[in-house]
């Protein structure tokens, strides 16, 4: 099972190059940052975690722009893998992303997986014109669409929301970009997952895994997919017992949280982790 972290980025505190260089250090598999273009002022999204319109962070309205962060984390790291977690491609133009994302995994030399969600701010979707209600047709469009420029030499799409006609796009990305999503555990999600994506992330409320795993595999042997999801976990403290069941599972990677620290505390927070990490394993 891979260990990863994710940094919630933001204006303040270590820069994603040294966060993922302090983490490939450490013998870390994964590093990734999370994404929004704006947290509007009036809105009625609740937010999945307080369950009104109350955040539980200022970093919600801080946050890097997650492909320049990750940018400047490969130029300083040869190994470990960039990820978003989540990232919100439906608040981008499809065409323009998809050349934004095989740019950086074709520098970084075949290094990108896209955690991807269908986004709990409908109010920040709705400023880019995402109708209510429509996120998941949008997500499913825009990653089709990317993945035919990623894919084919004379790439076409024809959707409701995107579409476009014989068109050359380069670089393609190293490999197949792994498609995560980010997002919780119902069975309804399971099923979009395993129609449209390589697997699954958890959310911070996603803690009996056992049930779930199950609903999810149970969809991926539905929709005739071979070999098995990726799921990758978040986890708070590193406990032997949680990890040894996720195991157990199949939980691909667990991915923990870094603090709102200096950049000299969460360098020392990474390494103490890995210390702990390797105690338990």
């Amino acid at each position: 099972m891979r260990h990863g972290i994710v940094l919630f980025t933001s204006d303040r505190g270590i820069t994603p190059a040294d966060a993922a260089r302090a983490a490939e250090q450490a013998g870390f598999d994964s590093f990734s940052v999370p994404e929004h273009t704006h947290i509007p002022v009036r809105r009625t999204a609740a937010h999945p975690g307080t369950g009104d319109e109350s955040l539980p962070d200022d970093r919600y309205l801080r946050t890097l722009d997650p492909w320049v962060a990750l940018a400047g984390a490969a130029s300083v790291t040869s190994r470990i893998t960039l990820s978003t977690a989540v990232a919100l491609p439906a608040e981008h133009d499809p065409i323009t992303l998809a050349k934004t994302i095989a740019s950086l995994d074709h520098l970084s030399g075949g290094r990108v997986t896209l955690g991807a969600g269908f986004g709990w701010n409908t109010d920040e979707l709705s400023d880019h014109g995402v109708p209510p209600g429509r996120r998941r047709t949008v997500l499913r469009e825009y990653l089709a669409a990317m993945r035919t420029l990623w894919t084919e030499d004379e790439a076409s799409y024809e959707g409701e929301f995107v579409r476009f006609g014989p068109s050359w796009a380069w670089p393609k990305p190293t490999g197949r970009i792994p498609v995560l999503i980010g997002a919780g555990g119902t069975e309804n999600t399971f099923s979009w997952i395993a129609r449209h994506a390589d697997g699954w992330i958890t959310t911070p409320t996603d803690r009996d895994l056992d049930e779930k795993v199950r609903l999810l595999r149970k969809a991926w042997s539905e929709h005739g997919r071979e070999g098995d999801p990726e799921i990758i976990a978040l986890a708070g403290k590193p406990d032997h017992e949680v990890l040894a069941h996720w195991a157990e599972l199949g939980v691909s990677e667990v991915v923990f949280g870094l603090p709102d620290r200096s950049a000299d505390e969460v360098t020392a927070w990474i390494g103490r982790l890995a210390d702990k990490l390797d105690a338990v394993s």
